[in-house]
């Protein structure tokens, strides 16, 4: 028996600014952002109650570090209203709604991620 659990605990996103990131990826995903900003470079939000948090980190961000591929994608019950709505805030989209199901954006470094009809 392996003493790995399978399950992801962490996504990690390297970012430039941890306070502008935090502000970001909550204001996209509902939340406040009155997450802390632990050691000067990291800020868990907690994406949901089975312990899977998004790991904001500009300790590890530099110019090549950007996700070029989406690592993830966040989950969505309407692609329709999801995609107007990352459109109405000024996110760079990147495709169109793709096979009815999902799209691609970038956040403010760069990186590249995907909204998914699930």
């Amino acid at each position: 028996m392996s003493e790995i659990l399978s399950k992801v605990g962490a996504i990690f996103v390297p970012v430039g600014d941890i306070s502008k990131a935090r502000e970001w990826y909550c204001s996209i995903l509902g939340l406040e952002p009155t997450f802390d900003i632990i050691a000067g470079h990291l800020c868990c939000i907690p994406l949901d109650n089975n312990g899977l948090n998004l790991v904001l980190d500009s300790k590890i961000y530099n110019a090549d570090s950007y996700l070029r591929n989406p690592a993830f994608h966040f989950n969505t019950d309407d692609i329709d209203k999801a995609y107007h709505f990352m459109k109405d805030l000024g996110v760079e989209l990147v495709t169109k709604i793709e096979n009815g199901h999902w799209f691609n954006f970038k956040d403010p470094d760069g990186n590249m991620l995907m909204i998914c009809k699930c």
